[in-house]
């Protein structure tokens, strides 16, 4: 039985995506699933790239569409308004201005910069090889405990994105990821199982079997989401997200309204 919600979907606002907001819905019925949450990538605050996010000036149009499924799907389909949002350090106070602008379902935080390198960015790969590259899951470690802390999120992303490309740390990394787990845990976040990186070339979900057994053991909440920039990737490997969830110890996820855990739902 797969996850009846997917909460990690985007819009073509974004300028990476494909398909209108409504073939998502759409796709969502088709694979048996109860629940969709948007969560198109939040304007940068550091710089624009219309490439990446959205801008602020377009902000009013992706509430308009939201609200436009939501009222289409009303009768069989449940739909939330949530957005991605990066942490950005020095930048607190404008995030959560355009986070306080909508009275979102949920925000997820995702960590995609390590100072001013998109780490996980195709254009920026080759700067790759310029860097340690445990000393970069150090630093994206401690970004994950600071972007949990500044107490905009209330989901964090992919939280072991830094692996996308197929770098591996040379280090154990166990006690970082324990520490991580327990600030989750104490700033009330969940945490996704992100099917996408199936599709990247690291071909592993975020996070993996190991990381997630300590999220599970600390007793951080769980959501599904298919970071789908497609609809044909809606609920996208579902069926094998819950097995790693079940076999990382999990029994149950959450379903999030107002920004608050609305209830929880036995795997």
């Amino acid at each position: 039985m797969i996850p009846i919600v997917d909460y990690h979907i985007h819009t073509p606002l974004c300028g990476h995506a494909v398909g209108e907001p409504l073939e998502y819905a759409e796709a969502a019925i088709e694979a048996g699933l109860e629940e969709i949450g948007f969560s198109d990538h939040a304007p940068f605050v550091h710089y624009e790239d219309p490439g990446i996010t959205m801008n602020v000036k377009q902000l009013p149009e992706y509430y308009r569409m939201m609200e436009d499924v939501r009222k289409k799907y009303s009768n069989c389909l449940r739909v939330k308004i949530g957005i991605e949002a990066d942490y950005i350090p020095g930048y607190e106070h404008k995030t959560k201005a355009i986070l306080e602008d909508y009275p979102y379902d949920f925000v997820i935080g995702s960590v995609h910069f390590i100072k001013d390198w998109g780490f996980d960015n195709p254009e920026e790969f080759e700067k790759w090889d310029e860097q340690d590259v445990d000393q970069v899951y150090r630093d994206y470690y401690a970004l994950l405990r600071q972007s949990a802390q500044s107490g905009m999120y209330d989901i964090m992303g992919h939280v072991d994105l830094v692996k996308k490309f197929g770098h591996r740390s040379t280090q154990d990394f166990t006690d970082e990821i324990k520490k991580t787990a327990r600030v989750f845990k104490e700033c009330g976040v969940a945490i996704e199982i992100n099917t996408s990186g199936l599709r990247k070339p690291v071909r592993e979900m975020y996070p993996s079997l190991l990381n997630l057994k300590i999220y599970a053991d600390v007793g951080v909440p769980l959501i599904f989401g298919s970071d789908s920039h497609d609809p044909k990737d809606v609920g996208r490997d579902f069926e094998k997200a819950v097995v790693l969830a079940r076999e990382a110890g999990y029994g149950e996820y959450v379903l999030f309204k107002g920004r608050k855990i609305e209830r929880t739902v036995k795997i």
